[in-house]
């Protein structure tokens, strides 16, 4: 077996702590020409041990991180956040029309290679500005209902499968309309399932089509810790989809919350303003992951109430998660 392989405990912890490509979107940072890999150099050995490691930690971590949480230090922490919670949908609101004038400044919406070239497209994009900054909830299901249209726009000009890399903002939009309501509890854990789902999707592109990786890791000085180029997209690839899957079962908490944060700001020091173009929002939903923490949130694995059973639904779910929507990806993308 390749040296290479063997400390992946330790690498992860270090991947952690450290700016690199994991939280970019590739398409972003480069002009190479998307070259799709075969599905037997993907399902490499190397991919089946992190995907069997990745299972097993994933399992595990549910039982530790309550005891995380025991310390008093983190109880202090999380209490004092707690008082917080108030003010998450202003955040919210107030965050995503600040997302919309940046983007729309650069000439762009939700990603910085979606250019806004019609008149009307900017238009629209201020008024749903002005409606989101007016403190008035009527005035804020106007403005998430004018961010729909512009998402759905989009999705016509690039296609359903390239619109799931920011499915995020569906779940925005969704939170953003349905506050003051009956149904406004169902927002927040909406918000987690679509950033979730998001960062999974991006992560299996670094998978599927690594020349783009490769490119920007040679072009941009990516730092790749001794590993080949190859070997450390495969890596990288598998602590975001990680970091995605923990948000839809409900793992991530907020020190795992805090700590994908600091990965986004340096990954902006890294690539500058295009990330904070096609990243700022995602800064926004992080904070209010900070926050919130899970408390709001019946995740899944909750529906299993012995430890063995939620070490195996964890387990047997993320192999199936993972399977499942790198098969999409790979047929559709």
């Amino acid at each position: 077996m390749n040296k290479k392989w063997i400390p992946p405990a330790l690498l992860l912890l270090l991947f952690l702590l450290t700016p690199f490509i994991t939280e970019a979107h590739v398409k972003w940072f480069t002009e190479v020409q998307p070259e799709k890999e075969s599905i037997e150099n993907i399902l490499s050995p190397l991919f089946m041990l992190c995907a069997f490691l990745a299972a097993i930690i994933l399992a595990v971590l549910p039982q530790l991180l309550p005891n995380v949480m025991e310390i008093p230090v983190a109880k202090k922490i999380d209490g004092k956040l707690d008082q917080y919670r108030v003010y998450s949908r202003y955040i919210l609101k107030y965050g995503t029309a600040l997302t919309l004038i940046i983007q729309v400044l650069s000439r762009s919406l939700f990603a910085p290679e979606f250019v806004l070239v019609e008149t009307w497209e900017i238009i629209l994009v201020w008024i749903t500005i002005i409606f989101l900054l007016i403190p008035v909830h009527y005035t804020t299901k106007v403005g998430a209902f004018l961010l729909l249209i512009l998402f759905i726009n989009a999705l016509s000009d690039v296609g359903i499968f390239h619109m799931l890399d920011y499915g995020f903002y569906l779940a925005i939009i969704l939170v953003l309309f349905i506050g003051k309501t009956k149904y406004e509890n169902w927002g927040f854990p909406f918000l987690y399932l679509g950033t979730g789902l998001s960062l999974c999707w991006v992560a299996v592109e670094k998978w599927v089509y690594p020349s783009m990786s490769i490119d920007i890791i040679q072009n941009h000085g990516v730092p790749t810790f001794g590993f080949a180029p190859e070997v450390f997209i495969v890596l990288a690839a598998f602590i975001e989809f990680v970091v995605g899957y923990l948000l839809v079962v409900g793992v991530l908490n907020r020190i795992l919350a805090f700590v994908l944060t600091l990965i986004f700001i340096s990954t902006t020091m890294l690539f500058g303003y295009t990330e904070i173009i096609g990243h700022f929002m995602i800064h926004i939903v992080l904070i209010i992951f900070i926050i919130e923490g899970v408390s709001f949130y019946n995740p899944p694995i909750r529906i299993h109430k012995t430890i063995i059973d939620q070490v195996v639904f964890v387990f047997l779910n993320f192999i199936f998660v993972l399977a499942t929507i790198l098969l999409i990806y790979y047929r559709f993308a």
